[in-house]
């Protein structure tokens, strides 16, 4: 075919839209589409364009051309106009340009197997690059190399924290685990979401993971890449615990440290008050651990039981303590020195109790948390946040179901209906102006929007898997579409890929390092109207309210229980790439 040549038509557009400031931009996965997936691009602020074009590189040949959409609006961008193309059909593997007469950008097209191989591994490796107590060495970490911070060999017990056995000012060792975000805090709460999440993609995935490496120290030994990087944070968990069950919410400063390199940050480190829910999530992934962590014996002798055991012991403090909340306010009024990084706190605790009783039913079958769960009623079921994890204990029934005692069969239906329903109000409003389920709510963007969309693709995964049901992978696909540039924004959140993504991400390190990359692999918070951090936004719109700002922690911020999402939901994708499903 030849190449459509009106070339004068077409800059003299793209000039007159840049200069009115109102630019056709055309928004696209940056990484690439699968060969046989869904393959849309979004073309903004354009309501009456015709056609577009796929041509070679060179723009020598056209290899496929296809009508626009008409038009619909973009209620979370100022109303904004979007055209779609879908060249679904074209299923050519390389490397292509998309055109579309009047639009200010050419991007290029990449269609191939696995596009979210590489991203999907850096995604982990990000982990790595969070890792307290340690150096980063260049064999490892490139150019990101960094001198160990925080030992935290000797970290005292807060006055809030205090017990007879552990009086005020004495102190514990507690090592390891990932900084929580952009601060270099460790949260007990946090790490519980994100931990369960990275192992539900193991047990999930394993075949996928198993051969998986992204070049970590512990690379050689026989354990995957995936399960030695949780265990790096896991065994930090461990040590959290007090000697009667209950878990410190947090190891912290007092105040947060500036933006410096974690081996100048050097305030003394405190572990601070036990709470109930750091308490319940801390027995909830130690009973998850546990079960994965037992086909491991021969290479961690010991590790299953002993996670078993804590995750029993900190679920008998928690009937003991069962309304404990972490209230940073009302601590700080009672208890010096004042502590005033992220609290983390959360007062509604039935889906903390929820999701513990699970983890620990599958894992020990005792009729204890059976009982737990036939007396209760199961908490709303929404998509999982930090403070919001109902859903993680119905993701561990439902993958074990057939492991369960026949007694929450009927739970297990209920589950069941739960988690199709919410999959098909997440599909109702699929067809908006991105395309995406992604953004089809208000509420979708929030402190963290990016982590509601990998989240969003992470329950329509469990949807397919239960169901086998094309529409719900589709759906998943069109939310990593989302992340990696079909967006309002246009960027790929993130950080190291795509044509177009964050260069300042609020992290500690990206900012102090000296280096001009920021850390690689990292996912950013994304559009967030909220402005919490009070710098200036583009706008205000929900969609848009994004800004590649450092100091703009509200929206541009990392944090570990935002990236466990995203590896799930593009590791899982790929692992069901190569299982051949994706064109099914």
């Amino acid at each position: 075919m030849t190449l459509y040549k009106n070339y004068t038509l077409f800059f003299v557009t793209a000039i007159v839209v840049a200069i009115s400031g109102n630019a056709q931009q055309i928004q696209i996965n940056q990484l690439g589409y699968g060969i046989d997936a869904p393959k849309i691009a979004a073309v903004t602020n354009m309501e009456k364009g015709s056609r577009f074009y796929l041509t070679s590189l060179n723009y020598g040949d056209t290899v496929y051309s296809g009508v626009l959409l008409p038009a619909h609006t973009d209620t979370y961008a100022n109303q904004m106009p979007v055209q779609l193309a879908d060249f679904s059909t074209f299923q050519q593997p390389g490397v292509y340009h998309l055109l579309v007469p009047g639009a200010q950008n050419q991007p290029i097209v990449h269609i191939q197997s696995q596009p979210f191989y590489a991203v999907g591994k850096a995604l982990i490796k990000g982990f790595y690059y969070q890792r307290a107590s340690m150096p980063l060495l260049p064999a490892y970490a490139g150019m990101w190399r960094r001198e160990a911070g925080h030992p935290d060999t000797a970290v005292f017990i807060h006055s809030s924290a205090a017990t007879a056995q552990r009086p005020v000012g004495s102190v514990i060792v507690t090592p390891g685990g990932w900084y929580d975000a952009g601060d270099y805090n460790k949260y007990i709460v946090n790490s519980g979401i994100t931990v369960y999440t990275l192992l539900n993609a193991y047990s999930n995935f394993s075949p996928y993971f198993d051969t998986l490496h992204f070049y970590i120290p512990e690379s050689n030994n026989t354990l995957p890449d995936l399960l030695d990087e949780v265990l790096y944070n896991l065994r930090w968990m461990l040590t959290m615990q007090d000697t009667d069950g209950g878990v410190y919410h947090k190891c912290t400063n007092a105040a947060f440290d500036g933006m410096i390199m974690p081996n100048a940050a050097m305030q003394p480190r405190y572990v601070v008050q036990k709470s109930t829910a750091a308490t319940l999530d801390f027995a909830a992934v130690m009973a998850q651990a546990s079960r994965i962590f037992a086909q491991w014996n021969q290479v961690l002798p010991g590790l299953s039981d002993s996670c078993k055991k804590a995750a029993i012991h900190a679920w008998q403090w928690a009937e003991g303590h069962p309304n404990i909340d972490y209230n940073q306010v009302q601590m700080n009024a009672k208890f010096k020195p004042a502590i005033t990084t992220g609290a983390y706190g959360d007062t509604q605790l039935l889906d903390e109790w929820f999701w513990a009783a699970a983890e620990l039913a599958i894992t020990t079958e005792d009729a204890v948390y059976i009982h737990w769960l036939l007396q209760y009623k199961v908490p709303p079921v929404t998509i999982p946040s930090w403070n919001r994890v109902a859903a993680l204990g119905m993701y561990s029934l439902l993958d074990n179901r057939r492991l369960l005692p026949q007694k929450l069969g009927l739970l297990a239906d209920s589950l069941y209906r739960v988690l199709i329903q919410n999959a098909d109000a997440l599909l109702h409003h699929a067809n908006g102006a991105m395309h995406t389920v992604m953004g089809q709510c208000a509420d979708d963007f929030i402190w963290g929007s990016n982590a509601v969309a990998a989240n969003q693709g992470i329950w329509l995964l469990h949807a397919f898997m239960l169901t086998g049901q094309r529409r719900y992978l589709n759906g998943a696909l069109s939310n990593a579409d989302y992340l990696l540039g079909r967006n309002a924004s246009g960027y790929c959140y993130v950080t190291g890929f795509g044509v177009k993504s964050p260069m300042h991400p609020h992290h500690r390190p990206s900012i102090a390092d000296g280096i001009e990359p920021p850390v690689p692999g990292l996912l950013v918070g994304g559009p967030n109207p909220g402005k919490q951090d009070g710098q200036a936004y583009p706008n205000i719109f929900p969609e848009t309210a994004y800004t590649d700002n450092d100091k703009a922690y509200a929206c541009n911020e990392i944090a570990i229980n935002w990236n466990a999402p995203a590896v799930y939901l593009l590791n899982g994708l790929n692992y069901l790439a190569t299982q051949g499903v994706w064109g099914k």
